[in-house]
């Protein structure tokens, strides 16, 4: 796998409201679990995380452009 694709956040969108599903989607590397309907405290959120990927995204060391 790609480092590149190791820094894109996985955020899990589910209607099901099993806890085992839960808590298996953030074992194996989910950043969040959210619960649909999706409230706006969710879409709050998950605004921390789309920072994060554009600050990443901007950030090019000299050099790393080919």
């Amino acid at each position: 796998e790609s480092s590149k694709l190791k820094e894109i956040p996985v955020v899990v969108m589910s209607s099901e409201n099993v806890p085992s599903r839960k808590r298996r989607c953030l074992d194996e590397g989910a950043e969040e679990f959210i619960l649909k309907p999706v409230q706006i405290s969710d879409v709050k959120r998950l605004r921390e995380y789309m920072s994060r990927v554009q600050e990443e995204s901007s950030y090019c060391p000299s050099g790393s452009l080919n």
